[in-house]
């Protein structure tokens, strides 16, 4: 399984959910590959916001090491998953998809929300990083869930 989890920025939201899946992925031993992205440009090499990386770490979490990247179009043909934060980025991430690409795209709370109505809020403005991180880490836990149950109905 190969997981790239995608924001705006690739600052905020994206960083602590790609550090949320590593963990999970490392305590449950699976095979998986896990990446982030931002639909924009301006941020590309630096790490993530200090305010990210401070949730990250009062939780137990080092993210420091992650460096901001735009999404390629590379992307939609190595990853299983693409995982959009909010409505308008995977609106933009539907629009790039070429038709043969491998890549599913939907919303990252769409593992907790299966209506789609819930998006992972900017906290770039708001500062709200503790509650996108607990609504990441639900939804990350959730994602693997449900990742692990199709691939053991695909053997």
């Amino acid at each position: 399984m190969r997981i790239l989890v995608v924001c705006l920025g690739n600052i905020c939201r994206s960083p602590i959910a790609e550090g949320l899946f590593r963990k999970r992925i490392l305590e449950q031993n699976l095979p998986w590959e896990v990446d982030s992205a931002g639909t924009g440009s301006w941020h590309i090499g630096e790490m993530p916001d200090h305010r990210s990386v401070s949730v990250c770490r009062s939780k137990g979490l080092d993210i420091s090491g992650q460096r901001a990247r735009q999404i390629r179009m590379e992307d939609f043909y190595h990853f299983d998953r693409i995982l959009a934060m909010d409505q308008a980025n995977e609106d933009h991430l539907l629009k790039m998809r070429p038709d043969d690409a491998r890549a599913r795209v939907s919303k990252m709370l769409d593992f907790i929300d299966p209506d789609g109505q819930l998006e992972v809020p900017d906290p770039y403005w708001d500062g709200r990083f503790h509650e996108v991180y607990e609504l990441l880490d639900d939804a990350v836990e959730k994602a693997v869930d449900s990742f692990m149950a199709n691939q053991s109905q695909d053997v």
